[in-house]
């Protein structure tokens, strides 16, 4: 009788065993697709479900991978990330949602139906209906740039575009094949006018990051602080932790036009929303010096595409360095790339360790704070 019972006893666990290990066949479709069986969907040290994070869409693949690996040791968080077109088929299984590229419509929200928060890996929401989160009761939020090292990144990379642009990197590797020595000649950041055009985060890095390879740099903004009316003025107090007399020069938005006439580079760190959708257009371009550098690290939407190559054409634009483009990912045979002052990178201004790595630990805090019902810190709520 003893020895029936202790067989079935070994029988019953090898069942089980069994059992689970089948798990180790399931397709990673089936867990990116969001339908993980029932018994993975419970915390087993307080029977809570698990919260879901959907990341959307194959791009910035650093962005799910480092915040995995952030939250590996909380099996209660589940990571998933989804092709774009198969987002508005599983978003109803996801409490927390990193938008990326993806377009949120009133159509694909009203399926988010226990949703609570959308953000965005960053700080751009213009692919998110906002009205619409909200109608739905979902909270939006971003990333501020300047805690976790994103804006710096970007500031570097306009650097970056910038002096590629001004010492002739195209030519340059033309000169490397021909085994010529000397040639192109370029020019220098030194004495040159820089206009940063939206002077938040990113501006205020990208001036702290200019100011050594003395330049002049004009700055515009929406509006500036009360305390800071004064132009030219040694004296302001310091505003965010930065000293106003990074400014040579500020103005209001209703100044573009006069401020790019009086600068050798534009940079271009816009939010792009419905008021600056195409603002590098035809007649900002066209009051621009002839021969100045045109660089944009903030939205390609911000740029109108027929201004820029007719000014390229024309000469009258002396170079362009981007970021982020009219259509991405972008198209390799465009036949903007065919100008040898065109500088193009792909969409990775803001994509280095550092910023990543603080920005996975921000969504995975978020994450866990939804998880345990508390207060969401480190990030902007807009709605």
């Amino acid at each position: 009788m003893l020895v029936r019972c202790i067989k079935r006893q070994i029988a019953l666990a090898n069942a089980k065993n069994l059992i689970l290990g089948l798990t180790c066949f399931s397709s990673p479709l089936t867990r990116s697709a969001g339908m993980s069986s029932m018994a993975e969907k419970k915390d087993v040290d307080n029977d809570k479900p698990i919260t879901r994070v959907l990341f959307c869409g194959p791009h910035f693949p650093a962005s799910q991978i480092y915040t995995r690996e952030y939250l590996e040791k909380y099996p209660f968080i589940q990571v998933d990330d989804v092709p774009l077109k198969q987002v508005p088929d599983h978003i109803g299984n996801y409490d927390l949602c990193v938008s990326k590229n993806m377009r949120f419509d009133s159509n694909v929200l009203s399926r988010a139906k226990q949703m609570k928060l959308i953000m965005q890996f960053g700080v751009g929401l213009e692919g998110i209906d906002i009205d619409a989160a909200t109608k739905h009761g979902i909270k939006v939020a971003r990333i501020p740039g300047d805690a976790t090292g994103n804006a710096a990144s970007c500031a570097e990379m306009a650097i970056y575009l910038t002096l590629g642009l001004l010492r002739k990197q195209n030519e340059m590797q033309i000169s490397v094949l021909q085994k010529m020595l000397g040639e192109p000649i370029g020019e220098t950041l030194l004495g040159k006018t820089v206009f940063i055009m939206g002077f938040g985060n990113i501006g205020i890095d990208l001036a702290k990051r200019l100011k050594p390879f003395d330049v002049k740099i004009i700055a515009t903004k929406r509006s500036w602080p009360s305390n800071s009316v004064v132009l030219n003025s040694k004296d302001f107090p310091t505003q965010n932790g930065v000293v106003d007399d990074l400014v040579d020069e500020k103005g209001s938005h209703g100044d573009i036009y006069e401020f790019a006439s009086k600068a050798d580079i534009v940079v271009c760190c816009l939010s792009m929303n419905k008021e600056t959708v195409g603002i590098l257009n035809k007649p900002f371009i066209s009051s621009m010096k002839k021969g100045a550098l045109l660089v944009n690290i903030a939205r390609g939407g911000l740029l109108d595409y027929e201004a820029v190559v007719q000014h390229l054409e024309s000469g009258h634009l002396g170079g362009l360095g981007i970021d982020v483009a009219w259509k991405e990912p972008f198209d390799p045979n465009d036949p903007v790339l065919k100008f040898k002052n065109v500088i193009l990178t792909p969409h990775v201004a803001g994509v280095t360790e550092h910023s990543y790595r603080s920005m996975a630990k921000v969504i995975g805090d978020v994450a866990l704070q939804l998880h345990a019902g508390k207060p969401l810190k480190g990030i902007e709520l807009v709605n």
